[in-house]
């Protein structure tokens, strides 16, 4: 399998008022809309006496073709989490207060089912089909990688933007 970094690093951050429930159910309602499957690397909690601690890296990935899948590797780093209640249109709601910085990276990875590396003939063709042949279309699947981590990344901004008040 060869695996191209098609977005490297890319970082969120926020500070405020949110929702880790509903930021979470609204991350696997983006996944599911776009055909994504979920593995969940590292859910970690850790509780002190004033606050939390929380970290999620999750994996979603999407087989494009029989050659091609897309992944997006998200690390979520939850910080001075603390439950607050607050007012809103005379309603109680129960959020949480603290830090957010995610991590972005988007892949492309090519021949995931290693069909073309058995053999070095195959090897060696699988170069040229990728060089020359295939060249167009893995333009197009290198730009739908980067444009679902902006638009995740954008869904995210846009939620977490509701709670500014």
């Amino acid at each position: 399998m060869e695996r191209s970094v098609i977005v490297d690093k890319m970082r969120f951050d926020y500070e405020g008022l949110f929702s880790l429930p509903e930021l979470y159910k609204l991350i696997d309602e983006w996944l599911e809309e776009k055909n994504y499957d979920k593995k969940e690397l590292k859910n970690i909690e850790r509780v002190s006496h004033d606050s939390k601690y929380v970290e999620i890296e999750i994996l979603p990935w999407k087989k494009v073709s029989d050659y091609v899948k897309n992944e997006i590797h998200m690390h979520m780093f939850f910080s001075e989490l603390k439950d607050v209640e607050i007012v809103k249109d005379g309603v109680k709601v129960k959020l949480n207060s603290g830090k957010i910085h995610i991590i972005f990276d988007g892949y492309l990875n090519t021949d995931y089912e290693n069909r073309w590396e058995g053999k070095p003939i195959f090897f060696f063709l699988r170069t040229v089909f990728d060089k020359f042949l295939y060249k167009p279309w893995m333009s197009g699947f290198e730009s739908g990688v980067k444009n679902d981590v902006n638009a995740l990344r954008d869904r995210m901004k846009s939620f977490l933007n509701l709670y500014r008040f």
